[in-house]
């Protein structure tokens, strides 16, 4: 986790932050340094499973009704669903592992890994992450995540997860979607609704008629379009397993929708402001490569963690808290973070606006 908070610095200096911090454990007022070498092979000991675990029995939705009506909608948490690709270490064993893809001029000049999260629109936490290949297809990186969701969530995501597959294993989750639809998806009207939307049914392919229509899917389709917005498509198509157009509006789940943008920015905030834009993971194996991404993934928790306490005790939303002035603040306050024993009365953290 400190590695993401400090990407600039040597494993040395990163290991020497974290240790000052809890020294006091020991009795020691300054710990003795440790070399790369030895950090590297108790990283390669501890592997990538236990921050696997802590991701999966950690990382829980923040928002609460009460404190951010609009995290929800009809009572569902808004969440959704993204997947993007991130660069590796050069390295024989990364590479055999992630893959590198290729260029106008022969290959990418680093390998990369293709990975996806499962975040809360609201507060932009990220619930459950997972990494595999470049050339892995999303969705199959994105079965891992469907154990973070369950009734009463309302899954956002974009048109490269409409397949009927992909529909059929989310929807088994409990979980209500809303997803946008490509232009050539094939959605017979079945029945026009009064707010302009319509019932269809989606199924499988490769099955013949009877199976297909024993096992197709009702959905309701959305169709709009954004006049005066500038590179807005022809037109937008939704589907989605709210089919009451009464408890659901059209108008209101097109507006809704577009919170699934919010995803895009938590890839931001890993990128850019967690790491500083640092172009690829310092890791030299797959297995810390893995485990150096699942760190980076609880770091990014524990700030916005950090954000979403202090928004609270503030009375503000969460996105009016600047994510880098507490990423800052958490690098400034980690040497300190054992300047107390556990059983000390603790005060107010100081919390960055």
């Amino acid at each position: 986790m400190a590695l993401s908070l400090y990407p600039e610095a040597a494993y040395e200096e990163v290991f020497s932050v974290v240790a000052q911090g809890l020294a006091w454990a020991g009795g020691a007022s300054q710990p003795p340094p440790v070399s790369k070498s030895s950090i590297s092979a108790l990283r390669t000991r501890t592997g990538c499973a236990p921050l696997r675990d802590l991701i999966r029995s950690c990382c829980l939705p923040m928002a609460s009704p009460a404190r951010q009506p609009q995290a929800f909608y009809q009572g569902l948490r808004l969440m959704a669903i993204d997947g993007s690709r991130i660069e590796l270490a050069d390295e024989a064993d990364v590479v055999q592992a992630f893959g590198r893809p290729g260029s106008r001029t022969g290959e990418a000049g680093y390998p990369q890994a293709q990975c996806v999260v499962l975040a809360e629109c609201a507060t932009h936490a990220i619930v459950a992450a997972e990494l595999g290949p470049y050339r892995d297809d999303e969705w199959e990186l994105c079965q891992w995540l469907l154990g973070a969701l369950e009734p009463g969530m309302l899954l956002l995501a974009d048109r490269g997860f409409n397949g009927f597959e992909h529909w059929q294993q989310a929807l088994a989750t409990g979980a209500q979607l809303l997803w946008r639809a490509t232009e050539s998806r094939l959605l017979p009207v079945k029945q026009m609704l009064a707010d302009g939307s319509y019932l269809s049914v989606i199924a499988p392919t490769g099955k013949n008629k009877q199976t297909t229509a024993q096992q197709a899917l009702p959905v309701r389709v959305i169709e709009y379009q954004l006049p005066g917005v500038p590179d807005a498509a022809a037109r937008y198509r939704l589907i989605t397993s709210l089919l009451d157009p009464q408890q659901a509006p059209a108008l209101e789940l097109a507006a809704l929708y577009h919170q699934r943008w919010r995803v895009e920015a938590v890839f931001d905030e890993l990128k850019t402001h967690l790491r500083q834009g640092r172009r690829v993971l310092r890791s030299k194996t797959a297995e810390l490569v893995r485990q150096e991404f699942y760190g980076w993934v609880l770091a990014h928790y524990a700030v916005r963690w950090l954000l979403h306490e202090g928004a609270a005790r503030s009375g503000q939303a969460d996105e009016e808290l600047s994510f880098t002035r507490h990423v800052h603040l958490v690098r400034r306050e980690q040497p300190r973070s054992g300047a107390f024993p556990p059983s000390a009365a603790q005060t107010s953290p100081t919390l960055a606006s």
